[in-house]
């Protein structure tokens, strides 16, 4: 009878233990995440495209390159700030890396073309790659040299280092899975989603 209860106190620490170094290791896991911050046109259209990507765990969309401090959605629209339309991905690198997060970057949009996306015409619609170190520059700058051979055009992508993210509103984030009706999303951004979509699935192959 006494053998019962020494058993149910070990299974017991057994399990605390267990549950305690799972706990730790989510910890470490989540310590590990790296973020990346690029834009290339309307950031309605990356965020939903890296929403998609295996390793990704968030995706803001906000403003950044430029000089004014927290600007707005107007101010950014009027091109009188230097920001552009970006995203920043926050990402697990022992999934997905950030050679890799790049790679579908120029496959996502057009990096060809100077100042705009299609329709989307200014600098706050530029292709740009804004860097945490030195580390995320020398991958950019070679990314950006492989890419290259898929682009008969010279590629345009600005590579300049990050100052500051800015949060945009929050009515702009998740836009798309949240507005999929608006014109504009069932007119450039479904289309956009669904192409990416499609590379995605042929990587997989």
């Amino acid at each position: 009878m006494k053998i019962i209860p020494a058993l149910l106190i070990v299974t017991c620490l057994t399990t605390l233990n267990t549950i305690c170094f799972a706990q730790m290791n989510d910890s470490k896991s989540s310590s590990k995440l790296e973020t990346a911050v690029f834009g290339g046109g309307c950031f309605w259209c990356l965020d939903a495209q890296f929403k998609l990507v295996n390793g990704v765990k968030s995706v803001l969309s906000g403003y950044a390159g430029g000089t004014t401090k927290s600007p707005t959605y107007e101010q950014v629209c009027s091109e009188t700030t230097g920001h552009a339309e970006v995203i920043q991905v926050e990402f697990d690198p022992a999934v997905v890396s950030y050679e890799d997060l790049l790679r579908k970057f120029f496959r996502a949009h057009d990096p060809t073309t100077l100042n705009r996306q299609g329709q989307d015409v200014g600098t706050s619609y530029r292709s740009i790659i804004l860097y945490k170190d030195e580390n995320q520059k020398a991958i950019a700058e070679k990314v950006k040299a492989e890419a290259q051979k898929q682009w008969p055009d010279p590629i345009v992508t600005e590579i300049a280092p990050l100052t500051t993210f800015y949060k945009a509103e929050d009515y702009h984030q998740d836009y798309f899975a949240k507005n999929p009706e608006q014109g504009y999303c069932r007119v450039v951004v479904a289309p956009k989603v669904k192409k990416f979509e499609k590379l995605l699935q042929e990587q997989k192959q």
